[in-house]
């Protein structure tokens, strides 16, 4: 048997009428890497690339390019080295192969250097992060800057009692955190995501905020949370993060420890467990469930930062957002509902006390 484990796999490459020309580039590409040629890889992804920027570094000799709609792919190679840019609207991921690590190094700086495009926020803006599980990349967090208003003028959008609660949760320092987890529940429409755009930015200067697209995924996938668990910070080591984990109902009611397996455990592990221990991290919850309906290890002393009912608005609190009393019921509306009314729409239903599951929050 040969030391070398390249020389028991024959490379072949079969394509037909499903393959496109970027399939052909991805296998020429791997050759070298396969056969050992070229045995040492470096790769970064890039979520927003800077217009102008080739991705290519100087003395690049290009043997492929293709392009179609919305994606294009390339192809170079220098002494030594390989490389395969694959690119799509703004971002790209960008590989190279190389005789050498320092090689293969030092090449991918040169490709990518100065090609990371960061807009400048605007004052009403925050960044925020957004995983999920990428069927190419496995676990990969992207960036968006998000509008969001400062408190004092969406304070107006919720009832007194929530208000004075959320005052005090915008003014949180790192100082002032003894409890992990951030509980909004209540029915939907009364504004818990909005709330939280607004938290990101009040925090912005202590606290990055990411957003969690999959979470059913994240905690059935040891894998996926243990990479969100050390996290990536953006440059700033020493930050808080907060984990947003939307309409998290069935992770976290009452019978869920029958229902969701580990994911309740492992929930608690990243807030107060082992799991959690040494990294700053917050977990902010959504639901829809009244928190009577909530698992009590969930809800259990000591465990919350902050655990705030957001529910509709009162009649006259209602009256005095709308400006007018026409169309309003007397038990009060959600803040969906009086953006209706504003923009000169019927809601279709009105808050119940009853009120079950949604998607928007």
């Amino acid at each position: 048997m040969s030391p070398n484990p390249y020389d028991a796999l024959p490379i072949r490459l079969t394509v037909d009428d499903s393959d496109y020309p970027s399939d052909v580039m991805d296998a020429l590409f791997l050759g070298r890497f396969t056969t050992g040629e070229q045995p040492y890889s470096h790769s970064v992804n890039i979520d927003r690339v800077r217009i102008g920027a080739t991705l290519t570094p100087p003395g690049a000799t290009v043997l492929r390019t293709a392009r179609d709609d919305d994606r294009s792919a390339l192809l170079a190679e220098g002494d030594g080295w390989t490389l395969l840019v694959s690119r799509w609207t703004r971002g790209a991921d960008v590989t190279v192969t190389a005789t050498s690590e320092e090689l293969a190094e030092r090449v991918l700086k040169e490709a990518t250097d100065g090609a990371r495009d960061e807009p400048e926020p605007q004052p009403e803006n925050v960044a925020m992060g957004f995983w999920y599980v990428s069927p190419r990349r496995g676990p990969h967090r992207t960036t968006r800057q998000i509008t969001a208003g400062t408190w004092a003028e969406v304070r107006q959008n919720y009832t007194a009692p929530v208000a004075d609660a959320l005052d005090g949760l915008m003014k949180t320092t790192p100082e002032d955190i003894t409890g992990r987890l951030l509980l909004l529940h209540g029915p939907p429409g009364t504004g818990k995501t909005s709330a939280l755009r607004t938290l990101a930015r009040a925090w912005r200067d202590w606290c990055q905020v990411d957003c969690v697209l999959d979470p059913e995924r994240l905690f059935s996938d040891v894998g996926y949370l243990m990479d969100i668990a050390i996290g990536e910070d953006d440059g700033s080591r020493g930050r808080w993060r907060l984990l947003l984990l939307e309409d998290c109902d069935e992770l976290i009611r009452g019978e869920a420890r029958h229902t969701a397996g580990q994911a309740l455990s492992r929930l608690l592990n990243l807030t107060d467990g082992l799991l959690g221990q040494g990294r700053n991290v917050l977990v902010g919850v959504t639901t829809n469930e009244d928190l009577e309906r909530l698992h009590p290890a969930v809800v259990r002393p000591g465990r919350c930062l902050a655990r705030i009912e957001v529910g509709p608005l009162t009649h006259p609190e209602a009256v005095a957002w709308l400006g007018r009393d026409e169309g309003l019921p007397r038990a009060g509306a959600t803040l969906a509902e009086l953006y209706a009314l504003r923009r000169g729409s019927t809601p279709t239903s009105l808050t119940s006390p009853d009120a079950g599951g949604g998607l928007y929050l």
